[in-house]
């Protein structure tokens, strides 16, 4: 009977060994998940619960505030105040009836106003002289005339470099055509009859 057992016992081992290593864990796994389990807790066996917690080093950064639409830079135009003051009757005090008088100013906002351009004729005058002695007492009194500077193009008439400035920043940096520069100054009542500028087309300036 015991020969019996111990035969049982040995033929049956090697299904033993099968289930072991088909549903236990292996050695090799074993030996490996105590490593990695000691890995990960070196840093708290090996620390000393005593030993202060290290100082620790914040760095903050700073973004650049986008500048808002209250925040742009206007200095380089034109700047014009109107300032609101109380009504004559109403600078009186309420209390002992004095006059009161302005103290302080603030700016409570700003806005950009659009100032239509404006055309102008600018007349250029020649001045004559004369001698007055020899308009008395000589036959021929003689003249002089001032200079007077040429015109921008020959025959252009009215047309000044601000004007042809003008013209040309429209049509090429604006992209405005000729035509429709035509219409515009018709529109604010520059005469533009049939095309014409004074004596000079603004095709022929470009």
């Amino acid at each position: 009977m015991v020969q019996r057992a111990v035969q049982v016992t040995w033929d049956d081992r090697p299904n033993v060994i099968c289930s072991s290593k088909q549903f236990g864990p292996s050695s090799e796994k074993s030996v490996e998940l105590e490593e990695q389990t000691s890995l990960f807790n070196e840093p708290e066996t090996l620390a000393d619960p005593k030993a202060a917690e290290p100082d620790l080093e914040q760095i903050v950064y700073k973004r650049k505030k986008q500048a808002g639409k209250r925040e742009l830079d206007f200095s380089k135009l034109p700047t014009e105040q109107i300032v609101h003051e109380l009504p004559e009757g109403e600078q009186v005090c309420p209390v002992c009836g004095g006059k009161m008088h302005a103290c302080g100013h603030e700016v409570v906002r700003r806005e950009l106003r659009y100032v239509p351009a404006q055309y102008k004729i600018v007349e250029h005058v020649q001045t004559a002289y004369s001698c007055r002695n020899c308009e008395k007492n000589a036959l021929a009194t003689p003249m002089k005339k001032s200079e007077v500077p040429a015109g921008l193009l020959p025959g252009s008439g009215i047309v000044s470099p601000s004007l042809l400035a003008h013209i040309l920043n429209n049509k090429y940096a604006l992209a405005l055509p000729l035509y429709r520069q035509e219409q515009e100054f018709q529109r604010i009542g520059v005469p533009a009859d049939n095309g014409k500028l004074g004596d000079r087309h603004p095709r022929e300036m470009v």
